[in-house]
């Protein structure tokens, strides 16, 4: 199997790393645009608003692959804060609290920012133009 798909490691991080994005960035849409239409909506100068505007920024950026490792990093200790701040105080474990998904999220862009944006990106791109 690692010789078969081993081949296109550089290609399946590259679309975790775009869809991911994208996800990511849509959390930020619902929260300040409600778009797609949820049931949270907070005003942007408040804690839950200061995370949609990471969440849409940082997924933007993440998904072309700009700034990539910053961004990514940014998102990762968002997604921490928001798992200790919102879920934890739930209960310990997080498929119990809810928090699976800023957990996930939270190592999810932390590979990404040790790892870069890789192929198809924007860093990429203009690493090789210069």
């Amino acid at each position: 199997m690692q010789t078969f798909i081993g081949r296109y490691a550089a290609q399946c991080f590259a679309i975790l790393r775009i869809i991911s994005g994208v996800l990511f960035a849509m959390h930020g849409t619902q929260k300040l645009l409600n778009f797609p239409p949820g049931k949270m909506h907070p005003p942007i100068a408040s804690l839950p608003g200061a995370g949609g505007v990471i969440e849409l920024v940082c997924g933007g950026l993440i998904a072309i692959g700009l700034m990539t490792g910053i961004a990514a990093f940014l998102a990762s200790g968002e997604m921490a804060v928001a798992y200790f701040m919102v879920h934890f105080p739930k209960g310990f474990f997080p498929i119990a609290n809810g928090g699976e998904l800023a957990v996930l999220y939270c190592f999810l862009w932390l590979f990404v920012a040790a790892h870069g944006g890789g192929i198809w990106s924007v860093d990429n791109a203009l690493r090789k133009k210069a």
